[in-house]
């Protein structure tokens, strides 16, 4: 395993482990032992050295983006250079980029925050769609209800001109139906606040007879 230690285009400290597969070539066996003192100082100078040419002109992303172009970068060189003293590279892979320790804290708390900013974003705008969708619940069992007490209204008027009006072939007018119509809300209304203990609802004045005077306005 080698590792370099270099440093990206934006300036971040990365460390480059590096594993490499290499054996003797049986025909080379002769340059393999005696052309190098020191096999594996020699293969630790090749990969830092290609490393180090082409983690520069990276930024920290593309590094990690890029570790396979890396390894294979390493391979050719290795390959290439090692066949001169009788070894064969059988492969060669970047096995892991580990950035400086306050980098990496930097990382993990900016996605940190970008999550948190995501979950408050969701939040949000699940919030938005349920008071969206309350309005509109709202809205439609308030159009439900006036279409229920309009016909009510209406069921009501036909009953009062019906009752009002059955054998005698006289017809009500307008006024007078708007005022039956209103002194039979004002009675619903008396009903309504009598049947409940907390109300303090106030009427002045209190009198059927102050129906037909707002009836007249």
């Amino acid at each position: 395993m080698v590792e370099v230690h270099t440093k990206t285009q934006d300036n971040v400290f990365v460390t480059a482990k590096v594993a490499v597969q290499q054996s003797v070539m049986p025909e080379n066996t002769v340059d393999a032992i005696y052309k190098l003192s020191d096999v594996h100082a020699q293969i630790d100078s090749y990969v830092s050295d290609v490393v180090r040419s082409a983690v520069p002109h990276m930024s920290l992303d593309e590094t990690f983006e890029k570790k396979d172009d890396i390894s294979i970068q390493v391979q050719q060189k290795l390959t290439v250079e090692m066949s001169n003293y009788g070894f064969q590279i059988h492969k060669a892979l970047v096995t892991e980029l580990v950035p400086n320790a306050e980098v990496v804290q930097s990382m993990n708390e900016i996605n940190k925050q970008k999550r948190l900013r995501d979950a408050a974003i969701m939040a949000a705008e699940a919030e938005k769609i349920r008071v969206v969708k309350a309005a509109e619940a709202a809205a439609d069992a308030a159009q439900l209800q006036g279409e229920g007490i309009a016909r009510q209204r209406r069921a009501i008027i036909d009953g009062l001109r019906d009752s009002i009006t059955h054998g005698s072939g006289e017809h009500l007018s307008t006024e007078k139906i708007s005022e039956l119509l209103l002194i039979t809300q004002y009675f619903e209304t008396l009903r309504d606040i009598a049947a409940n203990s907390k109300s303090s609802t106030v009427f002045l004045p209190h009198s059927a007879g102050a129906v037909a005077d707002v009836a007249s306005q």
